[in-house]
């Protein structure tokens, strides 16, 4: 009806950008995660500090994540070329996709993680500290046990947020479906190719939203 051929379609060509994505999705939502972890867990600590040094030091950080979460991501992936060069050696492609990535989606992470956290039961808290608990005690046995569905449910939202990310990415040369979809959709009107780009990144928000939800409400029951 609408005139489409997928007969002309380059299936290799398909699976290639299919799977830079993949890569790029992987590896930025590993650092994300390794970075944004720890970030969280510390502005969580530091908001509960009675010591002035330290409140003033989560100001500054959260000053900070709250930059870094507000600046878009056409926008960080160009400003950051310089730096993302001198960390990967190139500014395009999928390689030199994963920094801005991660820099675009820790700080998003770290604000999930400390929402997480809020939502611990204190008194579970201060059963710890009643039985003597160290802070990393504290940190490691209890609070990121407690906070694990919605740890789960951060990770899944900043997976599903870092596949937009990749998408627009490849408005500046980052590789991967979003930049199929703008090369040959957008630039040589071939509509049928920019179809199965969305087509594509839609199942896979969908399957990964399912997998992050599952593992949510079997964590929840426990």
């Amino acid at each position: 009806m609408l005139g489409l051929d997928f007969s002309q379609v380059d299936w290799n060509e398909i699976g290639t950008a299919t799977l830079d994505t993949l890569r790029m999705l992987g590896a930025s939502a590993l650092f994300s995660f390794i970075i944004g972890l720890p970030i969280g867990v510390l502005l969580y600590m530091a908001a509960r500090s009675t010591s002035g040094f330290v409140r003033f030091g989560y100001s500054i950080l959260s000053f900070i994540v709250n930059i870094l979460r507000s600046v878009p991501f056409i926008i960080l992936i160009v400003a950051m070329i310089p730096i993302t060069k001198s960390i990967v050696g190139v500014s395009y492609g999928v390689l030199g996709t994963i920094p801005p990535l991660v820099v675009g989606a820790a700080p998003f992470f770290a604000r999930l993680v400390e929402t997480a956290l809020n939502e611990v039961d204190k008194g579970v808290i201060e059963a710890a500290h009643a039985m003597g608990s160290s802070t990393s005690q504290i940190v490691f046995r209890v609070l990121l046990p407690e906070a694990r569905p919605g740890l789960l449910a951060g990770m899944t939202i900043t997976i599903v947020t870092l596949v937009s990310y990749t998408a627009m990415s490849g408005q500046v040369g980052g590789g991967g479906l979003g930049d199929l979809a703008i090369k040959y959709g957008y630039y040589r009107y071939e509509t049928e190719i920019m179809i199965l780009a969305v087509v594509l990144m839609i199942v896979l928000v969908q399957l990964l939203q399912m997998a992050g939800d599952r593992l949510v409400r079997h964590f929840t029951r426990k």
